[in-house]
């Protein structure tokens, strides 16, 4: 089926990655997306989109263009209706001169049937970005508040500078995690990526060399198996894993061996992932700065990515495969 995504903008590109786990990407523009995807209802595991619908069609983002693309369509729907129309921060008026309220009254003047703005049965959405203007028919909205609800301050266990569940979930959609797969995060600290996997039905995995973060992570992801264990010396069989999702640790306070500096610890943990990985699966890791170049000494550099968390921190995103 083909869908629509309205994407949010807190990350220019790791909305479109995540795509990937749902379907087939074919289109996109700032915050919209366009995507074939063989069951919609796998959409609803989505970090980053905040809104999902069936594709009608799209047009240039001129009125005369949206008014013959509903002619075409000549939509009667069963019910109730409503229209809306978005036009997406940052999108040049020259492409899209019209007001949103404008697109919404073609919409209300050529649909055959009832509006109803308060509770409508069936919702209609233009949505105009950069060059096109796409239109769709709501499925649903992405419960975007049960992730604000698993924060890190309301679990047993807390410690500060953790990833946020909405990271934590996009981080393992864009590593292709499905329900039964083992997940393993190497460097599992609290246990929030962890509660991402098993929430998509995963085997997840966790291991850490503090005893009190294994300890922590035990009182937050019940579901997962814990281990006190070395990120360079895993206890796990070679191509026995089927993704590795983990922020690799940075800072003075972090446990490790007083003999390790970071990058030869990243190195030898980079290693250790490549060997566990099955072939043909993506671990997905994290960073505060550009390990690009150690990490393609152990395994292929797929995508790379970049989340700007606060003015001395950005995250480097690496999926890498072999």
């Amino acid at each position: 089926m083909k869908l629509l995504f309205e994407l949010s903008g807190e990350n220019p590109t790791l909305p479109f990655a995540e795509l990937a786990c749902v379907g087939t990407l074919l289109e996109e523009r700032l915050q919209v997306a366009v995507a074939e995807c063989p069951n919609p209802e796998v959409t609803r595991r989505l970090a980053m989109t905040q809104v999902v619908l069936e594709y009608l069609g799209e047009c240039e983002p001129r009125i005369p263009a949206f008014e013959n693309l509903l002619r075409e369509l000549a939509i009667t729907p069963i019910g109730t209706f409503a229209g809306r129309a978005k036009k997406v921060h940052e999108t040049c008026n020259e492409h899209n001169p019209s007001s949103q309220r404008e697109y919404e009254r073609v919409i209300g003047d050529m649909i055959s049937g009832t509006v109803c703005l308060n509770n409508p049965e069936t919702e209609y959405r233009a949505i105009l970005s950069q060059d096109r203007c796409f239109f769709g028919k709501v499925l649903y909205s992405i419960n975007r508040s049960a992730y604000d609800a698993r924060n890190p301050g309301k679990r047993d266990f807390f410690h500060p500078g953790v990833m946020m569940p909405r990271m934590a979930r996009t981080l393992t959609n864009i590593a292709g995690v499905q329900a039964g797969d083992r997940v393993l995060d190497p460097f599992c600290g609290t246990g929030g990526i962890l509660i991402e996997a098993e929430m998509l039905g995963a085997q997840a995995i966790g291991s850490d060399f503090d005893p009190l973060m294994v300890q922590g992570s035990r009182q937050n992801a019940s579901q997962s198996s814990l281990m006190l264990a070395d990120a360079t010396g895993l206890p796990f069989q070679d191509h026995s894993i089927d993704s590795v999702v983990t922020d690799l640790p940075y800072g003075q306070s972090v446990c490790i061996k007083k003999a390790d500096t970071m990058d030869n610890l990243y190195a030898d943990s980079l290693d250790e992932i490549a060997r566990v990985l099955k072939k043909g699966r993506h671990a997905v890791v994290v960073t505060h700065k550009d390990i690009s170049g150690i990490a393609r000494q152990h395994l292929t550099v797929l995508q790379q990515h970049e989340q700007r968390v606060h003015k001395s921190l950005t995250r480097r995103v690496l999926v890498l495969g072999h």
